[in-house]
């Protein structure tokens, strides 16, 4: 190791990599949805390193406090979740870990082989302003339809999630008199 970044990039590395395989192992949705949490904010770090402020503020912001937002309450109105308990098939481990152990020869085979060239050192500059500059004004329209559709689908799961209330008298569903 060279310094603190490569020790920090090993320890979200494993971090991003450890939750990840949590995700996809553990049982209870409820502790899934927490390792994706650190799933995403491991990602979210490694962004930082790269200086990619905007990917990591936009992890951050969509992924942690959106998605993640979205599937626990999805998780919590549901009504039956808790006696729910997800397994995985048995069958499919030995195919899946001999894919696993393919694809780690591959990439551990390119990692070790070709001889990488250092580059000079740059100095990275902050690219949150040019990208906010460009949604504001050449990217305009596609930004406000992407929000007008995330603004529709928002509405249509509001609806679509709503308790049915037999007390309640619904207009479209009384028949002709």
């Amino acid at each position: 190791m060279k310094g603190p970044v490569d020790l920090i990039f090993y320890v979200l590395a494993a971090l991003t990599v450890g939750s990840a395989i949590l995700v996809a192992t553990l049982p209870n949705i409820i502790y899934a949805a927490v390792a994706l949490l650190f799933t995403f904010g491991g990602v979210a770090g490694l962004y930082v390193l790269l200086s990619a402020d905007f990917l990591a503020a936009t992890q951050v912001l969509v992924y942690v406090g959106g998605i993640l937002v979205l599937i626990m309450f999805a998780v919590f109105l549901s009504s039956r979740i808790s006696s729910v308990k997800l397994s995985n098939p048995v069958h499919f481990r030995i195919p899946a870990a001999v894919t696993c152990l393919a694809l780690f020869g591959v990439l551990a085979y390119t990692a070790v082989s070709p001889v990488f060239v250092p580059k000079a050192q740059i100095t990275y500059q902050p690219t949150t302003a040019e990208i906010g500059e460009l949604l504001m004004t050449r990217y305009l329209l596609p930004f406000e339809v992407a929000s007008v559709l995330l603004l529709a689908a928002l509405i249509g799961a509001a609806l679509l999630s709503r308790p049915d209330r037999p007390d309640i008298p619904r207009p479209d569903m009384e028949e002709p008199k």
